[in-house]
């Protein structure tokens, strides 16, 4: 009580600042200080979980809208629009053969909204695609991946593989002939590798044949598996972006 009467008399005399940084509630969240110095500014880097994935500095001929386009961000940003509309249309949708295209039915014309989340979701996933290649091309173009940033290059095409694998694994899921005959081709393009290529259909679509297996399978990887693969990921490649320098500048 003694701190909060202290504070409403600092706010009362118009010491904002003071109030604001000088009472226990703020040292107990931010115990660097008022960022007013350099110093002050890293430690609040170092000492933060979320903004530690950032570079303390950044150059700034690199943040020029013409040399990255934003489009790690944008990446970022419909990854973001896609979990968040994904999760909510796993409260209508059932991954089972019998009901699937039924619920995707249901969601077009019963659903209020439902037509506009799902086209959401559908092309936030086409644009994560886009956007997801176009950033790979403008870091080779501008020769981002040299050292010491090979290992984050490696990062960013295994990414885009998982966006890839996102994108067809939630193709099925409306469980149309679209959807079942893409799976049917992809799975046997698989099958045709040497060696493996039996085993490896076989654990795609769960038997011999795409069934309820299949649908269980890739709904699973769709929601589950691939988006903490993918988030995973996404992480270690802020964090290589922070330890290599920050972004890339122009050659």
């Amino acid at each position: 009580m003694e701190g909060l009467s202290l504070l409403l008399d600092d706010l009362r005399r118009g010491q904002f600042r003071r109030a604001l940084t000088e009472n226990r509630i703020w040292k107990a969240w931010f115990r660097t200080g008022y960022p007013s110095t350099p110093r002050q500014q890293a430690l609040i880097m170092f000492n933060n979980v979320f903004l530690h994935l950032h570079p303390v500095r950044v150059r700034r001929e690199s943040l020029r809208i013409t040399y990255t386009f934003c489009l790690g961000g944008l990446s970022f940003f419909l990854f973001l629009v896609l979990t968040i509309t994904g999760v909510l249309l796993m409260f209508y949708y059932r991954p089972a053969t019998s009901v699937a295209y039924q619920d995707m039915k249901d969601l077009d014309t019963l659903i209020n909204f439902g037509l506009l989340l799902r086209n959401l979701h559908r092309y936030s996933a086409h644009a994560m695609v886009i956007v997801v290649f176009l950033h790979m091309l403008r870091v080779f173009y501008t020769g981002a991946y040299r050292p010491p940033r090979e290992f984050n290059w490696a990062v960013g095409a295994i990414l885009l593989f998982c966006t890839f694998f996102l994108s067809f694994t939630g193709y099925l899921l409306p469980w149309d002939q679209l959807g079942i005959w893409a799976v049917t081709v992809g799975t046997n393009m698989a099958g045709a590798t040497p060696f493996v290529g039996e085993q490896t259909r076989f654990l795609l679509i769960g038997g011999y044949e795409i069934s309820d297996n299949t649908l269980v399978r890739w709904y699973v990887l769709h929601v589950i598996g691939m988006p903490l693969i993918t988030a995973v990921l996404m992480a270690v490649h802020f964090w290589r972006i922070r330890k290599d320098g920050g972004i890339s500048g122009p050659l």
